[in-house]
């Protein structure tokens, strides 16, 4: 008999929630259907999750119309794509004193929405030499795949970014540079482009990162080398949002300060095919990609 096939959905929004614990109580009786990963904080929610396509449609038309939510998440936008591999083994549903850990207090993302640019015209920035691009993601996902002429920080986790930026802002201004940024699926650009508006800084970001980017550009493979990395049990993807085959071992081997993902991948080989999705907390925010 066959089985229906199992797609994952990625998605956040930044809003204000002020009753935590009980739109979190309320978020996982509404995904008893799926597995996955769901943050909630006072800043917002932030998931990824996996099902059938019957299962997920009926839990984003729930988190759309559910009175408990109060419309907060109507409209979220969602990025899906098809699996091989099962994503995750269990769903879990988290609270959280934020759903993004930027290593920066007091960092306000709600309502604000940043200079977000389309995938067409992102790949006219890729050639701009009055553009500077960053990726805003950690080392060993930029060595897996990249943007052509894109920075690579260096950073290993997402709370060190910003000392690459307090670093490097300086040059950039004085080289009348303009700072573009992108993700994997746009929170970590949204989050640090709160930080620097704060701060008088405008900073492009890539509209829905980089998962938007592969199924909005046909021709992706264009302006993109490698693979994509994405904090489940797939491990990567392709410019066509296919998965892979890369394993654990192929992204962390080697790197000795990647070495602790690794080991916990190969302590969770026993019980999941390719390895868990990281733990909430790091600040690479595993629930979306």
């Amino acid at each position: 008999m066959d089985t229906e096939p199992v797609f994952h959905d990625a998605f956040y929004r930044f809003v204000s929630i002020t009753d935590v614990d009980d739109t979190a109580a309320t978020l996982r009786e509404l995904t008893t259907a799926l597995t996955g990963v769901l943050l909630v904080a006072s800043e917002g929610i932030n998931g990824t999750l996996a099902g059938t396509a019957a299962a997920l449609d009926a839990f984003q038309g729930a988190l759309a119309t559910d009175p408990r939510l109060e419309g907060r998440f109507r409209g979220i936008t969602v990025k899906r794509s098809v699996c091989l591999t099962p994503p995750f083994q269990r769903m879990k549903v988290h609270s959280r004193p934020e759903i993004l850990p930027l290593g920066v207090a007091g960092v306000n993302a709600v309502g604000h929405i940043g200079l977000q640019v389309p995938p067409a015209q992102w790949r006219e920035l890729l050639d701009d030499p009055n553009v500077v691009v960053i990726d805003n993601r950690n080392h060993f996902e930029v060595r897996l795949g990249h943007f052509r002429n894109a920075v690579d920080p260096q950073v290993h986790n997402f709370r060190d970014f910003p000392a690459y930026i307090e670093a490097q802002l300086p040059i950039w201004q004085a080289e009348g540079k303009q700072v573009a940024m992108y993700c994997t699926g746009g929170i970590r650009c949204e989050k640090t482009s709160a930080w620097l508006h704060e701060r008088g800084v405008p900073v492009l970001q890539l509209e829905g990162g980089i998962l938007n980017y592969f199924a909005q550009m046909p021709d992706a493979e264009r302006d993109w080398s490698g693979e994509c990395f994405v904090f489940d049990n797939r491990i990567a993807l392709d410019t066509r949002l296919r998965e892979t085959g890369t394993t654990a071992e192929q992204v962390y081997a080697g790197d000795p300060d990647e070495a602790w993902r690794l080991r916990r991948a190969q302590q969770l080989a026993g019980t999941t095919q390719r390895g868990e999705p990281e733990a909430p907390a790091p600040g690479a925010t595993p629930p979306t990609p």
